[in-house]
Protein backbone atom coordinates (compact mmCIF):
# COMPACT_ATOMS: atom_id res chain seq x y z
CA UNK A 1 0.00 0.00 0.00
CA UNK A 2 2.97 2.13 -0.04
CA UNK A 3 2.67 3.43 -3.23
CA UNK A 4 -0.86 4.50 -2.11
CA UNK A 5 -0.11 6.49 0.13
CA UNK A 6 2.72 8.47 -2.08
CA UNK A 7 0.16 8.56 -4.51
CA UNK A 8 -1.65 10.33 -1.56
CA UNK A 9 0.97 12.38 -0.46
CA UNK A 10 1.24 13.50 -3.82
CA UNK A 11 -2.36 14.46 -4.22
CA UNK A 12 -2.35 16.89 -1.18
CA UNK A 13 0.72 18.66 -1.93
CA UNK A 14 -0.76 18.98 -6.22
CA UNK A 15 -4.29 19.88 -4.58
CA UNK A 16 -2.59 22.51 -2.88
CA UNK A 17 -0.97 24.08 -6.10
CA UNK A 18 -4.26 24.30 -7.75
CA UNK A 19 -5.67 26.36 -4.55
CA UNK A 20 -2.95 29.33 -5.46
CA UNK A 21 -1.68 30.59 -8.73
CA UNK A 22 1.33 31.99 -6.43
CA UNK A 23 2.52 28.42 -6.57
CA UNK A 24 3.44 28.80 -9.71
CA UNK A 25 5.81 31.61 -9.15
CA UNK A 26 7.66 29.46 -5.73
CA UNK A 27 5.51 32.02 -3.15
CA UNK A 28 2.92 34.73 -3.04
CA UNK A 29 5.10 37.46 -2.32
CA UNK A 30 6.18 37.51 -5.79
CA UNK A 31 3.18 39.07 -7.82
CA UNK A 32 2.78 42.09 -5.26
CA UNK A 33 6.65 42.88 -5.12
CA UNK A 34 6.34 43.37 -8.88
CA UNK A 35 3.38 45.95 -8.69
CA UNK A 36 1.37 42.90 -10.26
CA UNK A 37 -2.25 43.93 -9.75
CA UNK A 38 -3.58 41.35 -6.99
CA UNK A 39 -6.41 40.20 -9.87
CA UNK A 40 -4.33 39.69 -12.99
CA UNK A 41 -3.62 36.51 -14.03
CA UNK A 42 -0.65 34.42 -13.14
CA UNK A 43 1.73 34.12 -16.11
CA UNK A 44 2.97 30.23 -16.10
CA UNK A 45 6.51 29.35 -15.80
CA UNK A 46 8.38 28.39 -19.05
CA UNK A 47 10.38 24.83 -18.95
CA UNK A 48 13.59 24.05 -20.97
CA UNK A 49 14.97 20.56 -19.76
CA UNK A 50 18.50 19.74 -21.53
CA UNK A 51 19.45 16.08 -20.94
CA UNK A 52 22.80 14.75 -21.81
CA UNK A 53 23.67 11.71 -23.01
CA UNK A 54 26.40 9.47 -20.73
CA UNK A 55 27.78 12.65 -19.40
CA UNK A 56 29.55 11.74 -15.85
CA UNK A 57 29.19 13.42 -12.76
CA UNK A 58 32.76 15.02 -13.40
CA UNK A 59 32.62 15.85 -17.14
CA UNK A 60 31.94 19.51 -16.69
CA UNK A 61 34.36 22.37 -14.89
CA UNK A 62 31.14 22.89 -12.89
CA UNK A 63 31.43 19.59 -10.84
CA UNK A 64 35.50 20.02 -10.85
CA UNK A 65 36.76 18.56 -14.15
CA UNK A 66 40.22 20.31 -14.79
CA UNK A 67 40.27 19.14 -18.72
CA UNK A 68 36.51 19.16 -20.07
CA UNK A 69 35.74 22.87 -20.54
CA UNK A 70 31.64 24.19 -19.85
CA UNK A 71 31.81 28.20 -19.13
CA UNK A 72 27.84 27.35 -20.68
CA UNK A 73 26.61 25.22 -18.08
CA UNK A 74 28.91 27.31 -15.07
CA UNK A 75 27.10 29.88 -15.55
CA UNK A 76 23.75 28.58 -15.97
CA UNK A 77 24.82 27.04 -12.23
CA UNK A 78 26.15 30.58 -11.11
CA UNK A 79 22.36 31.70 -11.84
CA UNK A 80 21.03 28.78 -9.98
CA UNK A 81 21.48 25.85 -7.70
CA UNK A 82 23.88 22.84 -8.10
CA UNK A 83 22.40 19.59 -7.06
CA UNK A 84 25.56 17.78 -5.49
CA UNK A 85 23.59 14.46 -4.77
CA UNK A 86 21.46 13.88 -7.98
CA UNK A 87 21.11 10.40 -8.99
CA UNK A 88 19.46 8.92 -12.62
CA UNK A 89 16.67 6.09 -11.83
CA UNK A 90 19.51 3.84 -14.13
CA UNK A 91 22.79 3.37 -15.21
CA UNK A 92 21.79 3.22 -18.93
CA UNK A 93 19.51 5.39 -20.77
CA UNK A 94 16.22 4.37 -21.62
CA UNK A 95 15.13 3.71 -18.53
CA UNK A 96 16.10 6.60 -17.49
CA UNK A 97 14.52 8.95 -20.05
CA UNK A 98 11.31 6.73 -19.28
CA UNK A 99 11.49 7.43 -15.22
CA UNK A 100 11.61 11.15 -16.47
CA UNK A 101 8.72 11.10 -18.54
CA UNK A 102 6.50 9.70 -16.11
CA UNK A 103 7.77 9.72 -12.84
CA UNK A 104 8.35 6.03 -11.99
CA UNK A 105 10.91 3.55 -11.13
CA UNK A 106 12.35 1.86 -13.81
CA UNK A 107 11.43 -1.31 -12.17
CA UNK A 108 7.75 -0.27 -12.24
CA UNK A 109 8.03 0.61 -15.31
CA UNK A 110 9.81 -2.91 -16.38
CA UNK A 111 12.12 -0.86 -18.56
CA UNK A 112 15.09 -2.30 -17.19
CA UNK A 113 17.81 -2.06 -20.01
CA UNK A 114 17.93 0.00 -23.02
CA UNK A 115 16.57 -2.04 -25.88
CA UNK A 116 13.84 0.23 -27.57
CA UNK A 117 15.95 -0.06 -30.68
CA UNK A 118 15.03 -3.65 -31.08
CA UNK A 119 12.59 -4.38 -33.84
CA UNK A 120 10.54 -6.69 -31.46
CA UNK A 121 7.33 -4.88 -29.81
CA UNK A 122 7.64 -6.21 -26.01
CA UNK A 123 5.20 -4.16 -23.89
CA UNK A 124 4.63 -7.73 -21.61
CA UNK A 125 7.49 -9.47 -19.78
CA UNK A 126 7.38 -11.76 -16.75
CA UNK A 127 10.12 -13.37 -15.42
CA UNK A 128 11.59 -16.51 -17.36
CA UNK A 129 12.10 -20.10 -14.92
CA UNK A 130 15.94 -20.46 -16.26
CA UNK A 131 19.08 -18.77 -18.16
CA UNK A 132 21.36 -20.41 -20.15
CA UNK A 133 23.77 -22.09 -18.56
CA UNK A 134 26.77 -19.65 -18.50
CA UNK A 135 24.35 -17.30 -16.73
CA UNK A 136 24.92 -17.54 -12.97
CA UNK A 137 21.45 -15.54 -12.29
CA UNK A 138 18.31 -15.49 -13.94
CA UNK A 139 18.62 -11.70 -14.65
CA UNK A 140 14.89 -9.60 -15.70
CA UNK A 141 13.10 -8.86 -19.12
CA UNK A 142 12.43 -5.61 -20.15
CA UNK A 143 10.11 -4.25 -22.26
CA UNK A 144 11.22 -2.37 -25.79
CA UNK A 145 8.78 -0.06 -25.46
CA UNK A 146 7.23 2.95 -23.52
CA UNK A 147 3.38 2.33 -23.64
CA UNK A 148 1.69 5.72 -24.79
CA UNK A 149 -1.07 4.78 -22.56
CA UNK A 150 1.51 6.80 -19.59
CA UNK A 151 0.25 10.45 -18.74
CA UNK A 152 3.67 11.89 -19.25
CA UNK A 153 4.96 15.19 -19.27
CA UNK A 154 4.29 16.02 -22.56
CA UNK A 155 0.87 15.12 -22.28
CA UNK A 156 0.24 16.73 -18.86
CA UNK A 157 1.88 20.37 -19.93
CA UNK A 158 0.19 20.35 -23.36
CA UNK A 159 -3.10 19.49 -21.52
CA UNK A 160 -2.57 22.55 -19.40
CA UNK A 161 -2.10 24.63 -22.59
CA UNK A 162 2.07 24.58 -23.17
CA UNK A 163 3.65 24.60 -26.29
CA UNK A 164 5.72 20.98 -26.25
CA UNK A 165 8.81 20.57 -28.61
CA UNK A 166 11.41 17.92 -28.40
CA UNK A 167 14.37 17.72 -30.00
CA UNK A 168 17.44 15.13 -29.75
CA UNK A 169 17.90 11.43 -28.61
CA UNK A 170 14.88 9.38 -27.75
CA UNK A 171 15.17 5.81 -27.41
CA UNK A 172 11.56 4.71 -26.08
CA UNK A 173 10.48 3.08 -29.49
CA UNK A 174 10.02 2.77 -32.98
CA UNK A 175 6.69 4.26 -34.38
CA UNK A 176 4.27 4.17 -32.63
CA UNK A 177 6.14 4.76 -29.61
CA UNK A 178 7.51 8.25 -30.91
CA UNK A 179 7.70 11.77 -28.79
CA UNK A 180 4.29 13.02 -30.84
CA UNK A 181 2.54 10.25 -29.25
CA UNK A 182 4.04 10.96 -25.94
CA UNK A 183 2.74 15.12 -25.86
CA UNK A 184 4.83 16.50 -27.85
CA UNK A 185 3.76 18.44 -30.64
CA UNK A 186 7.16 19.63 -32.16
CA UNK A 187 9.54 16.65 -33.02
CA UNK A 188 12.90 16.89 -34.31
CA UNK A 189 14.77 13.65 -34.57
CA UNK A 190 13.45 11.05 -32.16
CA UNK A 191 13.38 7.42 -33.10
CA UNK A 192 14.46 4.22 -31.76
CA UNK A 193 18.46 5.05 -32.04
CA UNK A 194 20.97 4.41 -29.41
CA UNK A 195 23.28 6.37 -30.75
CA UNK A 196 23.16 8.83 -33.57
CA UNK A 197 24.42 6.85 -36.33
CA UNK A 198 26.59 9.83 -37.32
CA UNK A 199 27.75 13.17 -35.35
CA UNK A 200 27.98 14.58 -38.95
CA UNK A 201 25.35 14.77 -41.79
CA UNK A 202 24.32 12.52 -43.64
CA UNK A 203 22.61 11.16 -40.58
CA UNK A 204 21.31 7.98 -42.08
CA UNK A 205 18.48 8.90 -39.88
CA UNK A 206 15.62 8.07 -42.35
CA UNK A 207 12.40 9.88 -41.90
CA UNK A 208 13.67 10.24 -37.97
CA UNK A 209 16.02 13.33 -38.95
CA UNK A 210 16.35 14.45 -42.81
CA UNK A 211 19.91 15.12 -43.53
CA UNK A 212 21.36 18.12 -43.14
CA UNK A 213 23.96 20.46 -45.33
CA UNK A 214 27.45 17.79 -45.51
CA UNK A 215 29.41 18.11 -42.12
CA UNK A 216 26.27 19.59 -40.15
CA UNK A 217 26.73 18.82 -36.44
CA UNK A 218 23.45 16.90 -35.33
CA UNK A 219 23.27 18.46 -32.09
CA UNK A 220 23.82 21.93 -33.36
CA UNK A 221 21.18 21.45 -35.59
CA UNK A 222 18.99 19.84 -32.48
CA UNK A 223 20.19 23.00 -30.84
CA UNK A 224 19.06 25.63 -33.72
CA UNK A 225 15.83 23.72 -34.48
CA UNK A 226 15.06 24.65 -30.52
CA UNK A 227 15.94 28.26 -30.91
CA UNK A 228 13.23 28.31 -33.54
CA UNK A 229 10.66 26.22 -31.13
CA UNK A 230 11.58 29.25 -28.70
CA UNK A 231 11.39 32.16 -30.87
CA UNK A 232 8.15 31.03 -32.78
CA UNK A 233 6.55 30.32 -28.95
CA UNK A 234 8.01 33.57 -27.00
CA UNK A 235 5.02 34.58 -26.49
CA UNK A 236 3.00 31.44 -24.15
CA UNK A 237 4.36 28.89 -22.18
CA UNK A 238 6.53 26.20 -23.55
CA UNK A 239 8.06 23.15 -22.46
CA UNK A 240 11.21 22.57 -24.25
CA UNK A 241 12.93 19.38 -24.39
CA UNK A 242 16.78 19.05 -26.04
CA UNK A 243 17.83 15.71 -25.24
CA UNK A 244 21.10 15.93 -26.90
CA UNK A 245 23.04 12.96 -28.77
CA UNK A 246 26.30 14.29 -26.80
CA UNK A 247 28.54 12.38 -25.60
CA UNK A 248 27.38 8.65 -26.36
CA UNK A 249 29.35 6.95 -28.61
CA UNK A 250 30.35 6.94 -31.71
CA UNK A 251 33.02 9.32 -30.77
CA UNK A 252 33.22 11.96 -33.18
CA UNK A 253 34.07 15.90 -32.81
CA UNK A 254 34.74 18.75 -34.99
CA UNK A 255 38.43 18.57 -36.16
CA UNK A 256 39.01 22.37 -34.39
CA UNK A 257 37.55 21.41 -30.94
CA UNK A 258 39.53 18.28 -30.86
CA UNK A 259 42.65 20.25 -31.59
CA UNK A 260 41.73 22.60 -28.66
CA UNK A 261 42.56 20.12 -26.00
CA UNK A 262 45.27 17.83 -28.03
CA UNK A 263 48.11 19.67 -26.78
CA UNK A 264 46.21 19.89 -23.30
CA UNK A 265 46.57 16.24 -22.52
CA UNK A 266 48.21 15.51 -19.08
CA UNK A 267 49.31 11.51 -18.93
CA UNK A 268 48.35 12.01 -15.10
CA UNK A 269 45.05 13.10 -15.44
CA UNK A 270 42.46 10.32 -15.75
CA UNK A 271 40.40 12.50 -17.91
CA UNK A 272 42.70 12.92 -21.08
CA UNK A 273 40.81 12.14 -24.55
CA UNK A 274 40.91 15.19 -27.09
CA UNK A 275 37.82 13.75 -28.80
CA UNK A 276 35.65 13.08 -25.93
CA UNK A 277 36.70 16.54 -24.96
CA UNK A 278 35.62 17.99 -28.06
CA UNK A 279 32.23 16.36 -27.64
CA UNK A 280 31.65 17.69 -24.21
CA UNK A 281 32.73 21.12 -25.53
CA UNK A 282 30.19 21.23 -28.38
CA UNK A 283 26.95 20.10 -25.71
CA UNK A 284 28.34 23.17 -23.62
CA UNK A 285 28.40 25.30 -26.84
CA UNK A 286 24.85 24.58 -27.31
CA UNK A 287 23.79 24.94 -23.97
CA UNK A 288 24.99 27.93 -24.53
CA UNK A 289 22.88 28.74 -27.70
CA UNK A 290 19.74 28.50 -25.71
CA UNK A 291 20.78 30.50 -22.59
CA UNK A 292 21.70 32.64 -25.22
CA UNK A 293 18.14 32.99 -26.97
CA UNK A 294 16.23 33.42 -23.77
CA UNK A 295 17.97 36.17 -23.01
CA UNK A 296 17.90 37.96 -26.28
CA UNK A 297 14.45 37.12 -25.83
CA UNK A 298 13.75 38.57 -22.52
CA UNK A 299 12.31 34.78 -21.41
CA UNK A 300 14.94 33.94 -18.62
CA UNK A 301 13.32 35.36 -15.38
CA UNK A 302 10.03 33.36 -16.26
CA UNK A 303 12.10 30.11 -17.45
CA UNK A 304 13.01 27.19 -15.02
CA UNK A 305 16.05 25.73 -17.00
CA UNK A 306 16.91 22.17 -15.96
CA UNK A 307 20.38 20.20 -17.10
CA UNK A 308 21.06 17.04 -15.95
CA UNK A 309 22.22 13.81 -17.38
CA UNK A 310 20.92 10.07 -17.90
CA UNK A 311 23.61 8.14 -16.88
CA UNK A 312 27.53 8.74 -15.35
CA UNK A 313 30.34 8.36 -18.01
CA UNK A 314 31.35 5.70 -20.50
CA UNK A 315 34.01 3.85 -18.64
CA UNK A 316 34.08 0.58 -20.56
CA UNK A 317 35.00 2.38 -24.29
CA UNK A 318 38.10 3.07 -25.39
CA UNK A 319 39.56 5.99 -27.05
CA UNK A 320 42.59 8.00 -27.36
CA UNK A 321 44.33 5.23 -25.85
CA UNK A 322 42.00 5.34 -22.70
CA UNK A 323 38.72 5.09 -21.47
CA UNK A 324 36.29 8.28 -23.17
CA UNK A 325 36.70 9.70 -19.73
CA UNK A 326 36.76 8.75 -15.93
CA UNK A 327 34.51 9.05 -13.07
CA UNK A 328 36.78 9.00 -10.10
CA UNK A 329 36.29 9.68 -6.95
CA UNK A 330 33.38 7.37 -7.97
CA UNK A 331 33.75 4.09 -8.77
CA UNK A 332 33.00 2.69 -11.43
CA UNK A 333 30.46 4.24 -14.79
CA UNK A 334 27.54 4.09 -16.97
CA UNK A 335 25.98 0.08 -16.85
CA UNK A 336 27.09 -0.31 -13.26
CA UNK A 337 25.64 -0.14 -9.93
CA UNK A 338 28.35 1.82 -8.04
CA UNK A 339 27.93 5.89 -8.21
CA UNK A 340 29.80 6.13 -10.98
CA UNK A 341 27.27 4.66 -12.78
CA UNK A 342 23.98 6.82 -11.64
CA UNK A 343 25.17 9.79 -9.77
CA UNK A 344 25.12 12.60 -12.34
CA UNK A 345 25.40 16.53 -12.85
CA UNK A 346 22.22 18.42 -12.53
CA UNK A 347 21.80 22.24 -12.57
CA UNK A 348 18.43 24.40 -11.80
CA UNK A 349 18.45 27.93 -12.64
CA UNK A 350 15.28 30.50 -11.84
CA UNK A 351 16.43 33.76 -11.59
CA UNK A 352 14.51 35.88 -8.80
CA UNK A 353 13.18 31.99 -7.73
CA UNK A 354 15.70 29.37 -6.84
CA UNK A 355 18.96 31.43 -4.87
CA UNK A 356 21.79 31.86 -7.82
CA UNK A 357 25.44 30.57 -6.82
CA UNK A 358 23.62 27.86 -4.55
CA UNK A 359 24.71 24.61 -3.84
CA UNK A 360 22.62 21.44 -2.28
CA UNK A 361 23.24 17.89 -0.51
CA UNK A 362 19.95 16.88 -1.53
CA UNK A 363 19.35 13.36 -2.08
CA UNK A 364 17.17 13.59 -5.62
CA UNK A 365 16.39 11.30 -8.47
CA UNK A 366 15.45 11.68 -12.09
CA UNK A 367 11.84 9.94 -11.12
CA UNK A 368 11.23 13.52 -9.02
CA UNK A 369 11.35 15.83 -12.00
CA UNK A 370 7.59 14.60 -12.88
CA UNK A 371 6.07 16.19 -9.78
CA UNK A 372 7.97 18.99 -9.65
CA UNK A 373 7.19 20.19 -12.78
CA UNK A 374 3.95 19.80 -12.03
CA UNK A 375 3.85 21.41 -9.17
CA UNK A 376 5.25 24.66 -10.89
CA UNK A 377 3.08 24.43 -13.27
CA UNK A 378 0.00 23.62 -11.98
CA UNK A 379 -0.21 20.42 -14.64
CA UNK A 380 -2.16 17.78 -13.54
CA UNK A 381 -1.48 14.14 -13.16
CA UNK A 382 -3.86 11.38 -14.45
CA UNK A 383 -5.99 9.88 -11.69
CA UNK A 384 -4.53 6.48 -10.71
CA UNK A 385 -1.01 6.83 -12.52
CA UNK A 386 1.50 5.87 -9.27
CA UNK A 387 3.95 8.67 -8.60
CA UNK A 388 7.35 7.08 -7.25
CA UNK A 389 8.96 11.11 -7.36
CA UNK A 390 8.97 13.29 -4.32
CA UNK A 391 8.81 17.46 -4.90
CA UNK A 392 11.74 19.29 -5.06
CA UNK A 393 10.34 22.30 -5.11
CA UNK A 394 11.22 23.12 -1.33
CA UNK A 395 14.94 22.77 -1.80
CA UNK A 396 14.85 25.13 -4.81
CA UNK A 397 13.01 27.47 -2.70
CA UNK A 398 15.60 26.82 -0.17
CA UNK A 399 12.33 26.44 1.98
CA UNK A 400 12.56 22.95 2.99
CA UNK A 401 13.60 19.81 2.56
CA UNK A 402 12.46 16.81 0.23
CA UNK A 403 10.24 14.68 2.42
CA UNK A 404 11.98 11.23 1.44
CA UNK A 405 13.38 8.14 3.45
CA UNK A 406 15.37 7.03 0.45
CA UNK A 407 15.65 6.15 -3.22
CA UNK A 408 16.67 2.94 -5.34
CA UNK A 409 18.66 1.68 -8.42
CA UNK A 410 17.71 -1.42 -9.76
CA UNK A 411 20.23 -3.04 -12.71
CA UNK A 412 18.71 -5.97 -12.98
CA UNK A 413 20.67 -7.47 -15.66
CA UNK A 414 24.38 -8.55 -16.01
CA UNK A 415 27.20 -6.57 -18.11
CA UNK A 416 30.22 -8.03 -18.07
CA UNK A 417 31.59 -4.64 -19.57
CA UNK A 418 31.55 -3.28 -16.37
CA UNK A 419 31.68 -6.37 -14.34
CA UNK A 420 28.60 -5.22 -12.30
CA UNK A 421 26.16 -8.72 -12.07
CA UNK A 422 22.38 -8.31 -11.43
CA UNK A 423 21.60 -5.69 -8.30
CA UNK A 424 19.41 -3.46 -6.71
CA UNK A 425 20.44 -0.56 -4.31
CA UNK A 426 19.53 1.64 -2.15
CA UNK A 427 20.69 5.27 -0.30
CA UNK A 428 19.56 6.38 2.97
CA UNK A 429 20.81 9.12 4.18
CA UNK A 430 25.01 8.65 3.88
CA UNK A 431 24.79 4.88 4.16
CA UNK A 432 24.61 3.13 0.17
CA UNK A 433 23.53 -0.96 0.23
CA UNK A 434 24.28 -2.73 -2.61
CA UNK A 435 21.70 -5.96 -3.20
CA UNK A 436 23.76 -8.44 -5.64
CA UNK A 437 21.14 -11.55 -6.58
CA UNK A 438 22.29 -14.90 -5.68
CA UNK A 439 25.78 -13.75 -5.80
CA UNK A 440 27.43 -15.89 -3.16
CA UNK A 441 28.46 -19.92 -3.57
CA UNK A 442 25.59 -21.22 -2.01
CA UNK A 443 22.94 -18.85 -4.23
CA UNK A 444 22.45 -16.81 -1.20
CA UNK A 445 22.23 -12.40 -2.28
CA UNK A 446 25.54 -11.02 -1.40
CA UNK A 447 25.77 -7.54 -0.04
CA UNK A 448 27.92 -4.26 -0.14
CA UNK A 449 27.58 -1.10 2.15
CA UNK A 450 29.64 1.48 1.83
CA UNK A 451 29.22 4.98 3.74
CA UNK A 452 29.27 7.55 0.70
CA UNK A 453 30.17 10.95 3.70
CA UNK A 454 33.26 8.88 4.28
CA UNK A 455 33.73 6.90 1.37
CA UNK A 456 33.08 8.30 -2.21
CA UNK A 457 34.69 5.49 -4.00
CA UNK A 458 32.73 2.56 -2.19
CA UNK A 459 36.24 1.54 -1.67
CA UNK A 460 35.56 0.17 1.69
CA UNK A 461 32.85 -2.53 2.11
CA UNK A 462 31.29 -2.12 5.47
CA UNK A 463 29.00 -5.29 5.33
CA UNK A 464 30.39 -7.55 7.60
CA UNK A 465 31.05 -4.76 10.04
CA UNK A 466 27.38 -3.43 10.65
CA UNK A 467 24.56 -6.42 10.29
CA UNK A 468 22.17 -4.24 11.54
CA UNK A 469 22.28 -1.62 9.20
CA UNK A 470 22.50 -4.15 6.58
CA UNK A 471 19.53 -5.88 7.92
CA UNK A 472 17.34 -2.66 8.11
CA UNK A 473 18.53 -1.03 4.04
CA UNK A 474 17.81 -4.55 2.39
CA UNK A 475 14.64 -4.34 4.13
CA UNK A 476 13.47 -1.08 2.06
CA UNK A 477 15.05 -2.78 -1.23
CA UNK A 478 12.74 -5.64 -0.18
CA UNK A 479 9.43 -3.53 0.52
CA UNK A 480 10.85 -1.32 -2.66
CA UNK A 481 10.37 -4.43 -5.03
CA UNK A 482 7.11 -5.20 -3.41
CA UNK A 483 5.78 -1.93 -3.71
CA UNK A 484 7.06 -1.63 -7.72
CA UNK A 485 5.72 -4.66 -8.38
CA UNK A 486 9.47 -5.57 -9.40
CA UNK A 487 11.03 -8.64 -11.79
CA UNK A 488 13.36 -10.02 -9.28
CA UNK A 489 16.32 -11.82 -10.25
CA UNK A 490 17.27 -15.15 -8.78
CA UNK A 491 19.61 -18.59 -9.05
CA UNK A 492 19.73 -19.94 -12.24
CA UNK A 493 18.59 -23.50 -11.54
CA UNK A 494 20.19 -24.58 -15.38
CA UNK A 495 23.80 -22.76 -13.93
CA UNK A 496 26.68 -24.80 -14.89
CA UNK A 497 30.37 -23.17 -13.86
CA UNK A 498 32.86 -23.53 -16.27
Amino acid sequence: MKHLENTRRFGVRFQAALLTTSALVFGSSCAQSQNVPANAPTQKPNIVFILADDLGWMDTSTYGSTFFQTPNITKLAERGMKFNRAYSAHALCSPTRASILTGQYPARLRITAPRAHYPAEVLEVEMPKFARPSEKVVPAPTKTRLSTDYHTLGKSLKDAGYATGFFGKWHLGRAPYEPKNFGFDTVAGGGPFPGPPRYFSPYNMGDSLPDGPPGEHIDDRMASESVKFLEANRDRPFFLNLWTWGVHSPFQAKREDIDIFTPKVDPKNPQRSPVYAAMVKNLDDNVGKIIETLDRLNLTDNTLFVFTSDNGGNMFDRLDGTTPTSNAPLRNGKGSIWDGGNRVPLVVAWPGKIKAKSETQALVSSIDFYPTLLQITGAKHKAGQVIDGVDMTPVLRGTGQIQRAAIFNDFLHDNPRTQSPPASSVIAGDWKLIRFYADNDDKSDRFELYNLAQDIGETRNLASQNAEKVRELNALIGAHLKETNALVPFANPRYLPG
